[in-house]
């Protein structure tokens, strides 16, 4: 089985008054447990109310908590609003700092969202990618939160230095255009293939994806779908897409330069189609494995 490491943010979500285990990492995290991973997280919770709520939520899915992910602190929190289309806004409190990192037993990394620019915390985060050996899969996910990251030149270096770590990027439309105003998506994904990344996509809600992968441009479509709400949607496209690429020791053989044995095209539909089934039921709730054959 595939040894998973997710490094990130975990928050309640607050939406109309009532909190929700949340944190786009926390999502991947329980995403990936869901079909079948073996994973761990690093994270910071606190041992309040809040805390207890994600803890049990992670762990319910699957997903153990390293030492140090609970501090005897408040938990992070986001309060969302909905708009008329179920489209999520977030307004921020969060803390973000953890203890030193070891990843060398993991087979395949992801990192990503607020954790991996917040610091101190983001500087952990570096020295972790620093010291993971190259065939170990990396994964990465800006999901940029403007409010929290700075300012956007630095946001572009410290993007670009994850990028050069990882073999996977996935980013939103909108995460694109507020990095690189005015380039086109194909445009980003090459900058960061010339970075070293192997398969680069680009979400773009429910027009679907468009994905670079050994230089071969990849536009697949998303299936229509009521939607109930668009929290965790991106989440769930990520960890769907990591458990394909995983898939029959896929990590590895991407690591070292391959493709997964079904194609990068099998792996895309899977991300959409994890992404579907979420944004068709409330809140972050991503697939499992009974629902999302790989």
């Amino acid at each position: 089985m595939t040894r998973v490491a997710v490094i990130g943010e975990a928050l309640v979500d607050v939406i109309r008054g009532v909190p929700h285990p949340g944190g786009s990492p926390v999502n991947v995290a329980v995403g990936l447990a869901r079909l079948g991973m073996d994973v761990s997280m690093t994270t910071r919770i606190g041992s309040d109310e809040h805390g207890r709520l994600i803890e049990e939520h992670v762990t319910g899915s699957g997903v153990a908590l390293l030492d140090g992910s609970v501090v005897d602190e408040r938990t992070s929190a986001a309060v969302v609003v909905l708009d008329d289309e179920g489209v999520a806004r977030y307004d921020f409190d969060v803390v973000w700092d953890l203890p030193p990192v070891d990843l060398a037993s993991f087979d395949l990394v992801h990192i990503g969202s607020i954790g991996a620019y917040l610091e101190p915390g983001a500087s952990v985060v570096n020295d972790a990618l620093e010291a993971v050996d190259r065939r170990t899969l990396v994964s990465f996910d800006p999901n940029i939160r403007p409010a929290l990251i700075g300012p956007r030149a630095e946001a572009i270096v410290q993007t670009e230095r994850l990028a050069a770590a990882s073999h996977v990027v996935k980013l939103s439309d909108e995460d694109a255009a507020w990095l690189y105003p005015g380039e086109s998506l194909e445009g980003v994904l090459r900058r960061f293939q010339a970075l070293g990344v192997r398969l680069a996509i680009a979400t773009r809600g429910p027009a679907g994806c468009v994905a670079l992968a050994d230089d071969i441009v990849l536009d697949v479509p998303a299936r229509p779908v009521v939607v109930a709400d668009t929290v965790g949607a991106g989440d769930a496209f990520m960890s769907g897409l990591l458990a394909a690429v995983a898939a029959d020791e896929g990590a590895a053989v991407v690591a070292a330069g391959g493709a997964p044995a079904l194609g990068w095209a099998h792996v895309l539909q899977v991300a959409l189609e994890s992404a579907a089934i979420t944004v068709s039921r409330p809140g972050a709730n991503p697939p499992w494995s009974a629902e999302l054959p790989l």
